[in-house]
């Protein structure tokens, strides 16, 4: 479940930090509401639901988001630099086996119970998907270094396999945090040495 506003684990836009501080708690809100709102009912949900979930009105919603895509857009980034401060704790580990695993299950379960992370992030700025890419290859890379994972494995690898069943498990409407769990580490055992 997506952190209070107070205590989002991602910096919001830099834009946002020169701005009133009434804005930004709205800003704050308006995130938090919408990436709980978004990962229950997906896309279908609605810009009134955030609003009402942020406790704010919808025309304030509409003020930083002309459009329910806009808004989507916003929680995908958002979504991704999640992905990208994951990945960049996973890489400050010493020991990359255990750091890969830990993130892939990581991301399993965030993607289990987020329909937006799932559904719409693949799709996003190529910039932030290429970064998280880069980070991925650099721990599968240090963990091959280090004899983890098999020296064949590529992250050409990991996208068919990781993207494979991330859309089976979309398909199929699994959303038990411990079955994507389980199919992380399914992955990481095709992987390993």
């Amino acid at each position: 479940m997506p952190q209070s506003p107070s205590t989002l684990p991602v910096s919001l836009d830099d834009d946002w930090s020169a701005r009133r501080a009434d804005a930004r708690r709205n800003h704050e809100k308006i995130i938090t509401a919408a990436l709980e709102v978004f990962a229950e009912r997906g896309l279908a949900a609605t810009v009134p639901e955030v609003a009402r979930r942020a406790g704010v009105g919808k025309a304030t919603v509409y003020r930083s988001y002309a459009t329910k895509a806009d808004l989507i857009e916003a929680v995908a980034e958002y979504q991704l630099r999640w992905m990208e401060h994951r990945i960049a704790q996973a890489l400050a580990e010493s020991d990359a086996y255990p750091a890969l695993s830990a993130l892939l299950g990581d991301m399993a379960e965030r993607l289990a119970g987020d329909r937006v992370l799932a559904d719409v992030v693949p799709e996003s700025s190529e910039e932030l998907n290429s970064n998280i890419m880069t980070g991925i290859e650099a721990l599968l890379v240090a963990a091959r270094e280090q004899g983890g994972i098999g020296p064949d494995v590529t992250i050409e690898d990991f996208r068919v396999l990781f993207g494979g069943y991330t859309r089976q498990l979309v398909a199929m409407e699994i959303r038990d945090p411990a079955v994507w769990r389980r199919y992380s580490q399914l992955v990481l055992r095709a992987f390993s040495t």
